[in-house]
């Protein structure tokens, strides 16, 4: 299978100062096709329609494409203010002209249901989303979270639930290589694959168990995560999407120039790759 070039897009969170309206802009000046909004960064968050046709019409103007807003959570614990919340959502990636919508899982260690009962949540959550964002012809992008306490660790048993419930075309995976590591997972499912985050982590005397959001940065030459394995094994696999740099770490949002620090990073990743 050929292998498909590497096409890089920017989440909010490299720099949540920015507006939305600035994170388009500086993707276009960066050469980046496209950009994960989110409804958690604050003032710039999108929470309402009119941000939301604004965010739309800035990256029609420049050819960036909206790829999703981040995020519904949990959007496995499903009730009725998760049904609103998620008819929000997909009128919000619907205004700004997005392709879908970020689906993060319940992460408590109070949270002490059965596997049964989580599957039966997780099937319940993707039929009645399916309902929802087929209204609006939306994808959904479910991103099982890594770290030991989440109630969706693995991208195995959400890719077993949307085969299971036939589907395979409203729903693709995000395959975010910070928890992959932590879920300790070797399988890829690029052919289910819709997004890929990345960050990095560099502190050694953090294990991948204990790995927390504030840890990831921007992709560094003393990555611990193998972003680039898991970068050349998606892409022999035959991913063809986008890579989108999702950092939480404040050190990275405090980047008097993160411009430059992307920059670096897209390099350090393309060149590991060749």
């Amino acid at each position: 299978m050929a292998q498909h070039a590497l096409k890089f897009a920017l989440n909010h969170m490299v720099c949540p100062r920015w507006t939305p309206e600035q994170l388009i802009e500086t993707a276009a000046e960066m050469g980046v096709g496209a950009v994960e909004l989110r409804n958690d960064v604050g003032e710039n968050s999108i929470l309402n329609l009119d941000a939301a046709r604004a965010a739309g019409r800035r990256a029609q103007e420049l050819g960036i494409e909206v790829l999703s807003i981040n995020a519904l959570y949990p959007f496995n614990i499903w009730n009725a203010e998760r049904a609103d919340k998620a008819e929000q959502l997909a009128q919000l990636v619907d205004a700004a002209g997005g392709r879908g919508l970020v689906l993060c899982p319940l992460v408590d260690a109070d949270y002490t249901a059965s596997e049964a009962d989580k599957r039966a949540g997780l099937e319940q959550a993707l039929t009645e989303l399916d309902a929802i964002l087929g209204r609006y012809d939306l994808q959904g992008f479910v991103e099982p979270l890594g770290f030991p306490i989440s109630s969706l660790r693995t991208k195995a048993k959400a890719v077993d639930a949307i085969r299971s419930l036939g589907l395979e075309s409203r729903f693709g995976l995000v395959h975010d290589t910070f928890h992959h590591q932590g879920a300790g997972e070797r399988e890829f499912f690029a052919d289910l694959t819709g997004l890929v985050h990345i960050s990095g982590l560099e502190d050694s005397a953090i294990g991948f168990e204990e790995m927390l959001d504030e840890h990831r940065l921007l992709v560094g030459e003393r990555d611990r995560l193998d972003n680039v394995g898991q970068l050349r094994r998606l892409l022999a696999d035959g991913y063809d999407g986008y890579v989108s740099f999702e950092p939480f770490a404040a050190e990275v949002h405090g980047l008097e120039d993160p411009v430059a620090a992307l920059r670096a990073s897209m390099v350090l990743v393309r060149d590991g790759l060749a």
